[in-house]
């Protein structure tokens, strides 16, 4: 690809407006800079897209938006979805409500129904309205919890969950064969709602959304008892979880929940935080403060397109609150789920509880001891809804609970996404039945070390940026896919797992067999004392990867176990 080339085409094209040319202009005489904007397109991926806002074809801007989206048209039309039409979302980074527009009047230009939202909105109540109107897809503008600067294109398929195969290969190929921008269809924002193929949604979706989540309360009695001595102090960091999470505690009748006034409002600029990731302690930092002058007993933060939560509880024997990881968080709700459906309805026979390959095997040890059955997805949560979708087709399998090791879970099936929405309220309503039962949250947490064992799990990522680094990642995947490691450390290696050649193999025997999962380009290593390590390039940053977990007869021995484990992991990023 003649990156020099394409550099003049955006610069005389009738196609690019005078600001997108003014943009490239300014940077004429900064050669790497052209480079990196037009060395490759940014691509459409099994995600959609995500990238640095700007001009150019490796950026997210109106017209890499616009290709997006004449492909997704051109696929539903291809399979016969047309009149189903399109739900469209987005969040509160810069440029996020002109792309969503944007997408609206493409699809409208294709004859296909865009039902927009009126303002920002959580990334799974999308997934819900896709379900609830009837769509033959969605589309989400976000980037999830990235730096400022980027913005991000998710596409959704009919069952509310992120595209999968088929769907997400076919999108693809139609977008890809687009090569020509003057081809992309678009038309006046007016004439398309005169048409009626273009609709603002807004009040009647998020009312069908919260009646949903109320619906997942499993004990509203300890809600009612304790609802006026929790204390809860919650922060959006200026995303979209402010309004649907405030609604959704208040009707349940929390009393004492205490914004973070600093980061309330949406702000695609994050003035607040360098990195608006509730994984990250910096993000918790006015949250922490607030918690202490409120001696609250949980502090919670969701994502800018509030999917992911993070949480930070009380331990009233030290009085410090400690963080617990997604890993922490998803089996806290999975273990408070499964045992309140127990103890109010009994487990249904073919009850099942999800997760995927990197995430904790303290999930084995829960879905063990409440005899249901436990399912190992790839990593993304649209696999999670994916087996939703099969149990409801074959009529066989209960979803009891999903989630992932990055802060991501679902109670319900009202989304088919993980759902930080619902997620607080839960965390809020088991705080409330532990307080009843005179218990915090970080009791609960060491009740279920005792019983289970003292897993922890950690996660390393390098960042790798660029071209190079693209070159740099690719590299070490094929090294370790071509010398499987005998052993990490002091740890041998009993079984390696091969995603992308669909193959594990006993170390000790030499007998390989399948995974039994899509293809996907990830390593995994099982090893001795129920410790594993994962190895995977991000599929939305560039970084890449290293999973980890132990199980310890403590806290500090799991801790102890945890650094040395990820000590002797992280030479094999080493040249």
């Amino acid at each position: 690809m003649d990156y020099k080339k394409l550099y003049e085409e955006w610069l005389t094209s009738p196609c690019f407006d005078d600001a997108t040319k003014a943009e490239l202009k300014a940077i004429a005489d900064d050669e790497n800079e052209i480079k990196e904007r037009f060395y490759t397109e940014l691509e459409f991926g099994t995600a959609g897209l995500r990238g640095v806002i700007g001009a150019g074809l490796n950026r997210m801007n109106i017209y890499t938006v616009r290709k997006a989206t004449q492909g997704l048209a051109n696929y539903i039309i291809k399979v016969g979805g047309k009149e189903k039409g399109v739900a469209i979302a987005f969040d509160s980074r810069r440029m996020s409500p002109e792309f969503a527009n944007e997408a609206a009047l493409c699809l409208a230009a294709n004859g296909i129904k865009a039902y927009l939202f009126e303002s920002l909105r959580p990334t799974p109540e999308l997934s819900f309205a896709v379900r609830k109107l009837g769509c033959i897809a969605g589309i989400n503008i976000t980037a999830s919890h990235n730096p400022p600067e980027y913005n991000g294109y998710k596409v959704y398929w009919e069952d509310g969950a992120q595209i999968t195969p088929p769907h997400d290969k076919g999108i693809m190929e139609e977008v890809k064969a687009i090569t020509d921008f003057s081809t992309l269809k678009t038309m006046d924002q007016e004439e398309a709602a005169k048409a009626g193929l273009y609709e603002i949604i807004g009040a009647a979706i998020d009312d069908a959304y919260i009646a949903e989540l109320k619906k997942q309360v499993k004990n509203q009695a300890a809600i009612d008892a304790m609802q006026k001595d929790i204390k809860i102090v919650y922060t959006p960091l200026h995303g979209t979880g402010n309004i649907p999470a405030r609604r959704v505690l208040k009707e349940l009748g929390f009393e004492n929940v205490y914004v973070v006034p600093e980061q309330e409002l949406p702000d695609g600029e994050f003035p607040t935080v360098s990195y608006p990731n509730p994984e990250a302690a910096e993000a918790f930092e006015l949250a922490l403060k607030l918690a202490k002058e409120k001696d609250a007993d949980l502090v919670l933060a969701t994502d800018p397109d509030a999917d992911r939560l993070g949480v930070y509880v009380k331990d009233t024997k030290s009085g410090e609150y400690i963080t617990l990881t997604g890993n922490m968080s998803g089996c806290l709700l999975a273990e408070y789920t499964i045992s309140q459906i127990k103890e109010q309805k009994g487990l249904p026979e073919d009850g099942a509880l999800i997760k995927t390959i990197v995430t904790t095997n303290l999930a084995d040890a829960i879905a063990e001891y409440y005899d249901v059955k436990l399912i190992e997805v790839l990593t993304g949560f649209k696999y999670i809804g994916q087996q939703i979708l099969g149990f409801e087709q074959s009529g066989k399998g209960t979803y009891l609970f999903g989630f992932e090791e990055s802060y991501g879970c679902l109670i319900g099936t009202h989304a088919r996404d993980k759902d930080a929405i619902v997620a607080t309220m839960a965390l809020c309503e088991a705080a409330a039945y532990y307080k009843q039962k005179g218990m915090t949250l970080w009791d609960a947490m060491i009740e279920m070390y005792e019983r289970y064992g003292y897993y922890k799990d950690d996660v390393k990522s390098i960042t790798l940026k660029g071209i190079e680094g693209l070159a740099k990642i690719q590299q070490i995947m094929d090294t370790l896919r071509n010398n499987t490691p005998a052993a990490i450390g002091p740890y041998k290696v009993l079984s390696a797992r091969d995603y992308k050649l669909d193959t594990k193999k006993d170390m000790v025997t030499g007998e390989v067999t399948t995974t039994g999962l899509p293809s996907s380009n990830v390593l995994y290593y099982d090893l001795p004392d129920n410790a594993w390590l994962c190895v995977r390039p991000s599929g939305t940053e560039p970084k890449i990867k290293l999973y980890y977990g132990v199980k310890g007869t403590s806290l500090e021995d799991a801790a102890a176990k945890s650094a040395e484990l990820g000590k002797y992991a992280q030479t094999l990023l080493e040249d």
